[in-house]
This record gives C-alpha cells, structure tokens and sequence, in this order.
C-alpha cells in the first residue's frame, strides 16, 4: 500500500489522535548520506552526539529518550525516499536495514515498560502495476515491483 500527500497528513492526525507521537522524515531532494543524515537530525531532533554514521544513527533510535513520549509510541513516515533509494541504492539499504533494527527493538521493548516505533514509508506517486512484457511481470527478471528499490539481505556490519 502506498500513502499519497493527500491521505498523509489525516492518517498522521489519526495517529496522534490515538495516542502517538508522529514525525515526518521528508528525504525530498537528499541524494547521499551527509544529507540523509542532517535530515534525520532534523527531523527527529536527534541530540548532537549522533554523528554522520550509520552506527550512531541505529544508537539513537534505540534511545529516543529526546522525543516526546506518547502513551501508544513512535510513529516516523518518511516520504520522499524514491529519489534517494535510486541515486544511492546501497545506502538506502543499508538506512532501511538501521530503521527495521531499530523497530525490532522497540517491538521486543513494547514487551515490558515502554512505548513503541513504528516507521512507514509514505510514497508521493503509486507504485507501478506489474504487468505482462518489458518492465513488468515475473518473466521481466525485473522483480516483483518494478521502480521499488531493490531489496538485499540483512548486513551483519554496516558501512560507514
């Protein structure tokens, strides 16, 4: 499922309505991590000892201890992520892999005291529909949605 603009800033207010604290990571416009990163910091309103890595970025999701906290969690949605996923294909890899860690640890948080982080990724135009011929289809080798940004395995390590 994709969010579109429109639906985003409703589905949000129903977040918030339901007891979560929401923050929007605009990645319009980043094409490489130094960017990514000063996004990140500003809209999470990171502290000032997270550096340009991808380590201290995965430490600091883990703490939130800046953001407000809010009876039912976290919720990120980061839009404009479709240019940066295609200029820097390893490094959204690797941004998404730091973001699925860090809502793993809060799932296994959630168990004891202490709200969640849920991270959705909103996108400004849909997905094309797969489809027979070139550029869609399982017979196209293009994969299962052609334009996604494609998906590798978990790094054990990542890559400064």
């Amino acid at each position: 499922m994709t969010l579109h603009p429109q639906p985003l800033a409703p589905a949000l207010a129903a977040a918030e309505a339901a007891g979560r604290t929401t923050v929007r990571l605009d990645l319009d416009g980043v094409r490489g991590k130094a960017e990514l990163m000063r996004r990140c910091g500003d809209a999470l309103r990171l502290p000032e000892w997270v550096g340009g890595n991808w380590d201290a970025l995965a430490d600091a999701l883990r703490d939130l201890s800046w953001l407000p906290v809010a009876a039912e969690g976290r919720l990120v949605a980061v839009t404009g992520w479709r240019g940066y996923a295609g200029a820097r294909p390893a490094e959204w890899e690797t941004f998404v892999e730091v973001l699925e860690e860090a809502v793993d640890f809060w799932r296994e948080r959630e168990r004891g005291p202490g709200p969640g982080l849920a991270v959705v990724l909103a996108g400004s135009e849909p997905e094309p529909e797969p489809g027979p011929g070139p550029g869609g289809g399982p017979e196209s080798g293009r994969g299962p949605a052609a334009g996604a940004p494609p998906r590798t395995p978990r790094l054990k390590r990542r890559r400064d």
